[in-house]
């Protein structure tokens, strides 16, 4: 046999008749074991040629080919060899030692010797298995992870066929997402975790309100398990605004709002609505009386809401519009609720009472697309009809406005009229409530 060498130095470890085609009709390797047990004599002769440490390198890549379901055909190079291992490379494929940089054995090669000299009769990839045991497909063992992954979800399907249709989409949003899996790392740990995640929403939203230390001991034992930050908090708050409708957001603002719009009161001191001329406890009939803003913490509305309820309250999102109204019609002012922006859980608080006692809500807000977010997160929660809010108003608005600034942002939809999204794309301007505060204060005095 001659010493064949590479271009690059690399030492070809083929022998020298070639290489052996032991591939099947369709063109692959067969990699079906053996049906039987190797008998021990050949077991013996297949350690003593393939199975010592200076080849387990080889072996190893041969198992890893295995595992990944590839041909055990072509070429395996090993970088700097000892020259133990290139010995028993050499040894096993039957030529002198070589020089060479690196060591490249054809796998071919190898079955082919394993095959003549009958040692692995059935070829190598038999042979490796009868010497290290079976080798598990990775693709098995995906699909075994994979369907590990998929238990954990049966408390959420539960509890959507047990009522909860609504939170089917966000269920199969979590099923794609992967963040179970990064709050959780195993599947038993999912397991707990959807469950428990399941059992605060079944209990969602909460009536009466409740605070969310007293929530979360009475349904998991531990006052502290809806704490911020903690996996089973991140979850089930996703769930609420899945339940709720609430709005993406960040900090620790948005999460008390959002906590609060499922019933559940983190800080029942911070969230705040401002009214005008609205009645219905002591301090609210003073204010009223005397024309004068009221501001309604979240602990006030859950604790003593207003007990009576007028026809129609205005709501405006400034409060600019309030402040204008009682400074020009204080105490003759009708009830008017300004949401200072997002609606607060205390302005959703007060709005919900009042629509349940029959109130019919008013709204207004900017004529811009965030002003249009602010309306229909406030739809999605409470219902309301338009005041002076339609394309017809903004077309109005914006032609008594000349000096009106451009819009900017990414459009919004406008559930309750589908004229006004094209409107503000075509005239392309921004018309705040202070620039029609005229025909605001206009229906307020009238």
């Amino acid at each position: 046999m001659t010493d064949d060498r590479t271009a690059d130095g690399t030492e070809d470890m083929s022998t020298a008749d070639g290489t052996e085609d032991m591939s099947t009709a369709d063109g692959t390797e067969d990699m079906s074991t053996p049906g039987g047990a190797t008998p021990p004599g050949d077991r013996d002769r297949l350690a003593r040629l393939l199975g010592g440490p200076d080849l387990a390198w080889l072996v190893d890549r041969v198992r890893r080919r295995m595992a990944r379901d590839e041909p055990l055909t072509g070429p395996v190079t090993l970088s700097d060899p000892t020259p133990a291992q290139r010995e028993a490379a050499e040894r096993l494929l039957g030529r002198a030692p070589g020089a060479g940089r690196s060591l490249r054995i054809r796998l071919d090669a190898v079955d082919a010797v394993l095959r003549r000299s009958g040692a692995g009769p059935d070829g190598l990839s038999a042979a490796v298995t009868a010497l290290t045991g079976p080798v598990t497909r990775l693709a098995d063992l995906r699909e075994r992870e994979e369907h590990a992954w998929r238990e954990p979800y049966a408390p959420l399907d539960g509890l959507i066929r047990s009522g909860r249709p609504e939170l089917a989409d966000w269920a199969d949003r979590l099923r794609r997402d992967g963040l179970v899996r990064r709050l959780a790392r195993t599947p038993p740990v999912a397991q707990k975790l959807l469950h428990d995640t399941a059992e605060a929403l079944r209990r969602l939203p909460a009536e009466p309100t409740v605070s969310l230390p007293v929530f979360a001991a009475d349904a998991f034992g531990d006052a502290h398990a809806l704490d911020d930050g903690t996996p089973l908090a991140t979850l089930v708050l996703s769930g609420v605004r899945a339940l709720t409708g609430f709005p993406d957001g960040t900090g620790a603002e948005w999460r008390r709002e959002a906590w609060a719009s499922a019933g559940m009161l983190k800080d029942a001191l911070s969230s705040t609505v401002l009214t005008l001329g609205l009645r219905g406890t002591p301090a609210l009939d003073w204010a009223a009386d005397a024309g004068e803003p009221a501001v309604l913490t979240l602990r006030q509305l859950t604790q003593l809401p207003p007990c009576t309820a007028p026809a129609a309250v205005h709501v405006c999102e400034n409060p600019a519009v309030l402040a204008t109204a009682a400074d020009t019609l204080g105490a003759a002012c009708p009830p008017l609720v300004c949401l200072q922006g997002q609606p607060s859980a205390a302005a959703l608080t007060l709005l919900r009472h009042l629509h349940t006692h029959g109130t019919t809500l008013l709204y207004h807000g900017d004529f811009d697309w965030g002003g249009l977010r602010i309306a229909t997160a406030l739809l999605h929660r409470v219902p309301w009809r338009p005041w002076r809010y339609t394309a017809a108003d903004y077309r109005a608005a914006a032609a008594a406005t000349p000096l009106a600034p451009l819009l900017t942002g990414a459009p919004a939809a406008a559930p309750w009229d589908r004229e006004l999204c094209p409107a503000l794309t075509e005239l392309g301007v921004r018309v705040e409530e202070e620039a029609v505060l005229d025909d605001l204060l206009a229906d307020l005095a009238s």
